[in-house]
């Protein structure tokens, strides 16, 4: 199998790196003739954003032969991809090829057309930008990549391995995916459906905004029954006028934030401490550890406890 990876100004050498050696690492195995050639508009050379330069990069005419064509990230700006990129992916999707979006490589192959009416990943930072773009394209944040059969895209980063390693489950078996994982040292078997962990921060907001001051009310009393009534109470309006204020200042309802503040408070403790999770339940106000599992489970796709053997901060090496 030929797998051509698109090449540009400016990548980062993590990004273009992921899916050569998954893929290359298939035959290295000797488990399938499967071979990675970059390619980009010109054929020349590139220059990584650590300011490295590559050289002998193909030109267009890589792709055209390609079983898998792959945009292993994209510009930090967003911008749109060139009508030469553009026009690359829709002839290879039209002859059959498979179509990977790699993290911001989401965002061309949306702008190719790829994914109207469809659902789709990308770093968590860019789903504002694509959402706005792309109106027709569901983005899933609660999934680390999603396989159409015709077009994958992928979450931040490392899961542009999840994916990588997804496709050579789905075309040459689980053993051989475990065997590449095994040679490369990583976790043969991410699931799709397992959440970004994603940082929700507040917006900045003068001091004198009143629900700038409710909101850091709150937040210092997430072990606290914090009914709508109650913040309603605090913010001297009615239930009524107080859920139509908030969602407009905030873009969610109370519950919501509150149930995702305790959820970030929940998290923060799980990498940080070794509480106890029926400590961090009752700290964080979701009153027994059951209710913070159902919601940790239900938001990120994983337990608590799994979370923080992922991520103990305090675990990791000084």
């Amino acid at each position: 199998m030929r797998i051509a990876v698109y090449a540009f100004d400016d990548v980062t050498m993590f990004h273009l790196a992921v899916p050569q050696m998954v893929f290359d690492e298939v035959t290295r195995q000797g488990l399938a003739e499967w071979n990675t050639v970059l390619f980009s508009d010109e054929a020349g050379h590139i220059r990584t954003t650590e300011g490295y330069q590559l050289g002998e990069i193909q030109g267009p005419d890589a792709a055209e032969g390609a079983d898998v064509v792959v945009v292993p990230s994209w510009f930090a700006d967003g911008r749109e991809p060139s009508g030469t990129l553009r026009k690359i992916l829709q002839q290879a999707h039209e002859r059959g090829v498979t179509v990977l979006g790699l993290c911001l490589g989401t965002i061309p192959v949306a702008d190719a057309g790829l994914l109207s009416g469809r659902s789709a990943v990308t770093h968590w930072q860019a789903f504002d930008a694509v959402a706005s773009r792309h109106p027709d394209v569901f983005l899933d944040q609660r999934v680390l990549y999603i396989d159409h059969g015709d077009v994958l895209t992928s979450a931040g980063t490392a899961s542009g391995l999840d994916a990588c390693l997804h496709l050579v489950r789905a075309r040459l078996g689980a053993e051989a995916a475990n065997r590449i994982a095994r040679s490369l040292v990583i976790a043969p078997h991410r699931e799709g459906g397992q959440a970004q962990y994603i940082e929700h921060p507040l917006p900045p907001r003068s001091a004198d905004d009143p629900m700038a001051r409710l909101l850091e009310w709150a937040l210092g009393r997430l072990d606290e029954n914090l009914s709508i009534a109650r913040l309603a109470a605090q913010a001297h309006l009615s239930r009524r006028t107080f859920i139509r204020t908030f969602r407009a200042s905030t873009g969610t309802t109370p519950s919501a934030w509150i149930r995702t503040r305790r959820l970030d408070a929940a998290r923060r403790l799980l990498e940080t401490t070794d509480l106890s999770v029926d400590q961090i339940a009752a700290d964080c106000g979701f009153g027994s550890p059951v209710t913070l599992r159902q919601n940790f489970a239900s938001a990120f796709a994983i337990t608590p406890t799994e979370y923080r053997r992922s991520f103990d901060a305090q675990s990791a090496p000084a």
